[in-house]
């Protein structure tokens, strides 16, 4: 059995190699979090714990590598931009593979946002995959916006022993917004 340690980040690449076209800019910037020396934000990035596989690759190489990346993770950042939606290949299969068959709680972090406290009121944010598992109630989600204290956070404390509650609409209430100063008391 897989030792499931860290997090998987998904992102619509938008069928783009230039990172600042694409929500990979967000996947950079935990990457940067990540790095910074004054900086708390830690994590085991999925992607860094197997081969790296180009993009150029068969499709059925990159699903292979992706399927190893997530058995491996407790659970998944799912970064929600403007395109996210749209994604028809890359992010469904990885919503698919970590609710379906890894059971991992899913950390939906919106760039768009400072606070989330009604996440059903973003369901046009939404790929179809999530929205039909958050409708069926087999996804586990936590909603966030792409900050750095609520991802620690919910890095930190959501895995596949602890989900987050709301059955696929689970969020932070307004205490934690404070506390995190993104919001004023």
């Amino acid at each position: 059995m897989a030792y499931r340690n860290g997090t998987y980040i998904a992102f619509h690449a938008n069928d783009t190699p230039n990172p600042t076209e694409s929500d990979m800019k967000y996947y950079n910037t935990l990457r940067m979090w990540k790095v910074r020396e004054d900086s708390d934000f830690s994590f085991i990035n999925s992607h860094e714990k197997t081969g790296s596989v180009r993009d150029t690759s068969q499709k059925e190489t990159l699903k292979r590598s992706l399927r190893e990346r997530l058995n491996n993770s407790k659970n998944m950042i799912l970064i929600i931009g403007n395109t996210t939606y749209q994604d028809t290949d890359w992010v469904p299969f990885e919503i698919e593979h970590a609710v379906d068959v890894c059971k991992i709680p899913i950390i939906a972090a919106y760039p768009a946002y400072t606070s989330i406290l009604a996440p059903s009121e973003l369901s046009n944010w939404w790929p179809k995959s999530l929205a039909d598992r958050i409708n069926n109630r087999t996804a586990h989600v936590i909603h966030i916006p792409f900050k750095q204290n609520p991802i620690t956070t919910a890095v930190s404390q959501f895995n596949f022993d602890n989900f987050p509650l709301g059955e696929g609409l689970g969020y932070y209430n307004r205490e934690a917004y404070i506390n995190w100063g993104l919001i004023n008391n």
